[in-house]
């Protein structure tokens, strides 16, 4: 093992990918520019050149369209998403044709394996159209993968399971995520779809939560520690498939479930965990599950307003702490400085 920061993780995942595959290639709007998308396509343009990887000019569906013709002809395209709100205009292609390719050709026209990456997240103001969370919406498709790592081992490994699928894989990157360093195998290293890691084990609560908001969690936890509470972190990797199995478990354990998501509440994953556990779990349940996610209104630009859009560690250990019975005045400065300076 070595340490890496998540963005050298994806990197070094897609190089090892390609290494093995020339059938992969990687498109999508600044990949081959010297930024390489915080770095994570940098190696990959020197080491393979523009013939396997390029920009794309800004045409979402026409691309996406495009790349699922080179899919079903044998390539294995990875489109990126510098702003996952752009994906708006791919969604025709993603959903009504890859997504329903294999389905509605009865496994007769092959697959098409299309990668996306697509960055998400906040800091310095990104606003209501450059700060959203798609991962809901996407993943009530069949036919699609949903993977969202929050950690550098998962950002390598979720990507060569993906490349190596005959499923389209939607992967969420939070950007807030890019500098965060971990221990990752110098191997090829798949990470497989549909399997949760949990990521600190405890006795009192069970805390589901998704992409940046594990790091929160984590500190969260260490907070709740200080007070008596014993915090079960439970990261799902993918949210479709979704490891139903892990949650369940775990909340039989506890008796206790916060779940928390990067974006809102309605109609979103958090709302599916929590009704998965009380279709499956209900009587171990010793008190109402709750939901965390961002507020119901769109993103805002101003710094003062983001600080109270997003939730954030201190938020987890209140309501945890109320959960438990605490007042949620208990709960210290804990929340982590965003290092996120832009411009993507």
């Amino acid at each position: 093992m070595r340490t890496l920061k998540y963005a050298e993780a994806i990197s070094e995942g897609i190089v090892q990918a390609m290494e093995l595959d020339d059938s992969i290639y990687m498109t999508g709007h600044a990949v081959d520019y010297p930024s390489g998308i915080f770095g994570t396509t940098s190696e990959a343009t020197i080491k393979f050149g523009k013939t396997r990887v390029f920009d794309s000019p800004s045409m979402e569906n026409a691309t996406m369209g495009i790349s699922i013709g080179a899919a079903a002809m044998g390539k294995r395209p990875i489109i990126v998403h510098p702003r996952a709100d752009f994906m708006f205009l791919a969604f025709d292609q993603l959903i009504n044709l890859a997504a329903k390719w294999r389905y509605m050709y009865g496994g007769n026209a092959g697959s098409v394996p299309v990668v996306i990456r697509a960055i998400i997240g906040k800091g310095w103001g990104q606003g209501a159209t450059h700060s959203q969370s798609l991962q809901a919406p996407l993943a009530h498709f069949p036919g699609l993968a949903v993977a969202m790592p929050a950690c550098p081992s998962d950002a390598k490994g979720l990507i060569q399971t993906a490349l190596k699928g005959n499923t389209p894989v939607v992967i969420f990157e939070h950007r807030s995520l890019y500098n965060m360093e971990g221990d990752v195998p110098q191997e090829v290293a798949p990470v497989p779809f549909g399997k949760a890691r949990i990521v600190r084990e405890g006795a009192d609560i069970t805390i589901v939560a998704t992409s940046l908001m594990v790091v929160e969690a984590v500190q969260a936890a260490e907070e709740l520690e200080r007070l008596g509470i014993s915090v079960e972190i439970l990261d799902p990797r993918t949210i479709r498939p979704l490891d139903e199995a892990a949650i369940l478990n775990s909340v039989k354990q506890t008796g206790r479930l916060i779940v928390a998501d990067t974006s809102w509440e309605l109609c979103g994953f958090a709302s599916e965990v929590a009704a998965l556990v009380a279709e499956k779990a209900f009587t171990s349940l010793k008190a109402p599950v709750r939901r965390l996610s961002v507020a119901d209104c769109p993103a805002p630009v101003s710094k003062t307003l983001e600080d109270s859009f997003y939730p954030k560690a201190s938020t987890l250990a209140k309501v945890a702490a109320v959960m438990m019975g605490a007042g949620s005045e208990v709960v210290g400065e804990i929340d982590l400085e965003d290092t996120f300076k832009g411009p993507y």
